[in-house]
């Protein structure tokens, strides 16, 4: 009986967002996620899209419902347009206020800035005007809104970063360094303040104080972030250290991670030839998408996007900004705004390239699977030395069950790499089961061990193994050996221990089989094919009755095709014998 393969495969690169972050922001900010109030909304439980405005002729009150559901649904456009015509209709309404405030911010419009005026206790309102001030060079006027800030909530970590920019941009580089020195020196966030005071001397053109501050950053992140890295290789590369710089971005185009793309060609010298912050006003629009990136992930993707539409207001094309709305839009389902979003970063960008395969991404999730194809084969063709979009379109071909193809991208990617690293287990991974589901069980083999013996300790990649060999009735041994290694490294994953329960299974153990899969329909309820290993079990130990109720459960559960025609013949007829006698591989 060939069931599907228990265990999802391995996401191959990192969440959406974590390069962005500069430091170890995240530890103890959370205790202020709720720092940037404005109007905003809970809409962790509303994913859908509001398609429709108000009716001209509708009332006030009608355009105010219309503007707040967009709102919730993160519909930024109508919720601006219903809700600043509410506003116009209700000018003395605070709630109105504060609402049409926050939805024109998230919409980018200039009306953000007006209704800001009237805002004096609220965060993000400060955060527009002190924007402003540092777009319009008022330094003074800026330092003074930073520092009234209400000190309580997450953007209480950035005040320094943004007081010492106020300052540089007044020219007084010395107090700003001054005021992050002793921060960059010790405490919780010393990366964030070290890199800005890094950065904040390499606008100045003081590349030794550059280099020493970013020294101290790098060395509170043995293992920097991809945006750090970037950032660190201009730093470097001015302050002299050429090689370094050199070797930095080699690491990191040797990551295969998508940001790899930034690390080379046009890209790479995009990086080391001018400078990523070269104002006050970059260097703001940096703090706030590094907090941004650090806050997503922690049910705070709304205060991300409001952090990223700040970092916008300040620099329009800042690529990092764009990634990082591109991103909470996509959490939002709203995958045709964030296709739009990332349609904005220009091809000069280092980031172009990265941003293009998250586009690839998105046109798949919309169904657009053509323009996908095309995208990343224009991408394969750019960067004929990396394999990422070959990688990501193996991905896509796989998912969408066309795993001949997949096959094929997944070679081209291969051939693409100089030697194989303990990291490119997932790419053998990924190629295995490809091959497996194509019906090349040889090459699914080969490919599996591979990435065993690259990373010895990979759960789901001894899980998949493991359940082939037990569901074929080979190596039944050393599967149960490679499913217990599995079950130790995850002991809660309800997927793993159904593999271990249907190897003892197909050992002839059927009472240990039933304590394996009875704790895993425990784990997983509603799995078809865990309920009918159960089922299975059941029958061959005697149990019929109770069989043929898992069954039905399995059955109710809509598995596929081939799976319900086999459930509807075992509740028919009941379970053969196995070919297998018991314990036949001993």
């Amino acid at each position: 009986m060939a069931h599907r393969r228990p265990g999802p495969p391995q996401n191959r690169r990192l969440p959406p967002a974590a390069w962005l972050a500069t430091g170890l922001l995240a530890a103890g900010l959370l205790a202020g996620c709720g720092a940037l109030p404005g109007g905003t909304v809970d809409r962790s439980a509303r994913i859908g899209v509001v398609s429709t405005a108000p009716p001209p002729g509708a009332s006030a009150f009608g355009r105010f419902l219309v503007g707040r559901l967009a709102a919730e649904e993160q519909d930024d456009g109508i919720a601006a347009d219903a809700l600043l015509l509410t506003l116009q209709a209700e000018p003395e309404q605070r709630d109105v206020l504060q609402l049409a405030f926050q939805a024109a911010l998230m919409d980018g419009r200039p009306d953000a800035l007006r209704l800001a005026r009237r805002l004096p206790d609220n965060l993000s309102a400060q955060l527009v005007l002190f924007g402003s001030e540092i777009v319009g060079a008022r330094w003074d006027r800026a330092e003074a809104r930073v520092r009234a800030l209400p000190r309580p909530g997450a953007v209480q970590s950035l005040q320094p970063v943004l007081t010492a920019w106020a300052l540089a941009g007044r020219g007084q580089t010395d107090a700003a360094l001054a005021l992050l020195r002793p921060l960059a020196d010790g405490g919780r966030l010393r990366a964030l303040n070290a890199l800005h005071a890094a950065l904040i001397a390499d606008i100045a053109n003081r590349p030794r104080d550059a280099e020493r501050f970013l020294r101290i950053a790098m060395a509170d992140q043995p293992d920097p972030t991809l945006r750090m890295s970037l950032l660190a290789a201009g730093i470097l590369n001015r302050a002299g250290r050429t090689t370094e710089a050199q070797r930095l971005l080699d690491g990191l185009a040797a990551s295969h991670e998508d940001m790899a793309l930034a690390a080379q060609g046009a890209a790479r010298a995009q990086v080391l030839g001018s400078r990523a912050i070269a104002s006050p006003a970059d260097g703001v629009a940096e703090a706030y998408v590094a907090l941004g990136a650090a806050l997503r992930g922690h049910g705070l993707e709304e205060l991300s996007g409001t952090l990223a539409r700040l970092a916008l207001r300040l620099r329009p094309s800042f690529g990092p900004a764009l990634m990082l709305l591109a991103d909470t839009l996509s959490e939002a389902e709203r995958h045709e705004a964030a296709l739009t979003v990332l349609e904005r970063v220009a091809a000069s960008d280092p980031l172009h390239g990265p941003a293009q395969l998250r586009r690839a991404l998105l046109l798949d999730r919309l169904e657009r699977l053509p323009e996908a194809e095309r995208l990343l084969a224009d991408l394969a063709a750019a960067h004929p030395a990396q394999p990422q979009p070959l990688l990501h379109l193996g991905d896509i071909l796989r998912r969408r069950g066309r795993f001949a193809e997949a096959v094929r991208a997944y070679d081209a990617a291969l051939a693409r790499l100089p030697e194989v690293r303990e990291q490119d287990w997932q790419i053998f991974y990924a190629r295995g089961i490809s091959r497996e589901r194509a019906g090349d069980w040889p090459g699914a083999e080969q490919d599996l061990l591979r990435a065993l013996s690259l990373s010895p300790d990979q759960p789901y990649v001894l899980n998949y193994l493991g359940f082939s060999w037990a569901d074929k009735g080979i190596n039944l041994d050393r599967a149960r050996e490679m499913l217990e290694r599995a079950l130790a490294l995850r002991p809660e994953d309800g997927n793993i221990v159904d593999s271990l329960g249907w190897a003892m299974f197909r050992m002839g153990d059927y009472p240990a089989a039933i304590l394996w899969l009875e704790r895993a329909v425990e784990l997983e309820p509603r799995n078809a094919t865990i309920n009918d290993h159960l089922g299975d079990a059941y029958w061959m130990a005697g149990r019929q009755n109770e069989a043929r109720f898992q069954w039905s459960r399995a059955l109710a559960m809509e598995p596929g095709p081939v799976e319900a025609a086999r459930l509807t013949t075992k509740l028919a007829q009941g379970l053969a014998m196995p070919s297998l006698p018991r314990a036949a591989s001993r």
